[in-house]
């Protein structure tokens, strides 16, 4: 027997007893609700996933909430989750996403002691590319509003602070290249490394990016389709650079290998450039790596923001204060400046996965889901 706490007159309801249950606005929640699912395994997106348009809606267990999504997060390794990467015994079908802001619509009686209906929530959880998503109290964090700059913080916001504070050892003066830097999460390596008193230096595909690299306090934004990388390194910083917050791979990594400067600390949070591949990866300069690092006693260190959720909920109290202050930028894309418009509703992902990967997008590529009228009964 399931006990939720519900909306509305807030009541306890017997789910055995209750086909449907209310809204905090008074209406009622649908049965049936759109969702993404993996259908099969594949790097390419489109073919790995299917728009579902008759999926029950799921109800929350006694330590859950229901989540009606408003914005969610399209992240470079949604094409890994669909391929099965992250966990090969995966079998299909499974939902898609793993990242949203929404509203409380209903909750278990546990989770009523913390949460309340109504409530905006940010969460990571699988399945977030769907109407309503079931979410573990545990890992729902609660925001002042449901605005899309809180969804910047949850993946790409925590992977630049922890990383590059557990492996960066930034401090006053050193200098910190981010690659991708205009992307969802090198907004906020270059924003932090800034505020450790670093000079920082930011690569990205257009002029329009430079700019924004700029006045987000970056002192070097290079324009690899109008500069090549390699020669501005070693022209401007013959001496190297101290760290690399690293996230295309392949030449790209290597370049940052031979930019290192002595005891120079490469952090890989990411190869996006060999996502799209058959095996996911992008050939490096992998045989003469050992003697570069050898020779400027160097270290190369990769990071799983998963390795590292006992420093998650404090990361994300700290950023949501920077971002409540007026300290950091949290940049987000709707697509407003992609060919066919706005991301705006679940059939958009695919088309905003195609954007991400045409190195389109300008700070954290976000999805929204309007609510539908004729989603309620």
């Amino acid at each position: 027997m399931l006990r939720l706490a519900l909306a509305g007159a807030r009541a306890i309801v017997d789910m055995s007893y209750s086909r449907h249950f209310l809204d905090f606005q008074g209406s009622a929640i649908p049965r049936a609700m759109q969702k993404l699912v993996v259908t099969r395994l594949s790097p390419n997106f489109r073919e790995a996933v299917t728009l579902r348009r008759d999926c029950p809606v799921p109800l929350p267990g006694d330590g859950d909430l229901l989540v009606r999504n408003r914005f969610v997060g399209v992240n470079a390794s949604d094409i890994n989750y669909s391929a099965g990467r992250y966990d090969p015994s995966v079998k299909t079908p499974f939902d898609a996403g793993f990242e949203g802001v929404g509203e409380v619509v209903a909750l278990g009686l546990s989770s009523s002691a913390t949460f309340t209906v109504g409530q905006a929530v940010a969460y990571t959880a699988p399945g977030s590319f769907a109407e309503y998503t079931v979410v573990t109290a545990s890992m729902a964090i609660p925001v002042p509003a449901v605005k899309p700059e809180y969804l910047t913080l949850l993946v790409s916001g925590t992977t630049a602070y922890i990383s590059l504070k557990e492996l960066g050892e930034l401090s006053e003066g050193r200098k910190v290249l981010v690659t991708a830097a205009a992307g969802g999460t090198g907004q906020f390596a270059v924003q932090l490394a800034k505020k450790a008193k670093c000079h920082v230096i930011g690569t990205c595909s257009s002029d329009e990016k430079s700019a924004f690299l700029k006045s987000l306090g970056c002192d070097r934004p290079i324009n690899y389709n109008g500069e090549r990388v390699g020669a501005v390194l070693k022209q401007e910083y013959p001496r190297g650079v101290d760290v690399v917050y690293e996230s295309v791979g392949g030449a790209v990594f290597d370049l940052a290998v031979d930019a290192l400067a002595t005891k120079g600390r490469l952090i890989v949070i990411g190869f996006v450039s060999g996502y799209q591949t058959p095996t996911g990866l992008s050939p490096v300069k992998a045989g003469t790596l050992p003697a570069k690092l050898l020779k400027k006693s160097a270290s190369v260190r990769g990071f799983f923001l998963n390795h590292y959720l006992s420093k998650y909920r404090a990361a994300m109290d700290h950023l949501l204060k920077m971002y409540a202050s007026g300290e950091l930028v949290c940049k987000v894309d709707l697509g407003g400046l992609s060919a066919e418009g706005r991301f705006t509703g679940l059939e958009s992902v695919f088309r905003a996965v195609d954007y991400m990967y045409m190195r389109k997008n300008t700070g954290k590529i976000v999805v929204e889901l309007p609510h539908s009228v004729n989603s309620k009964l």
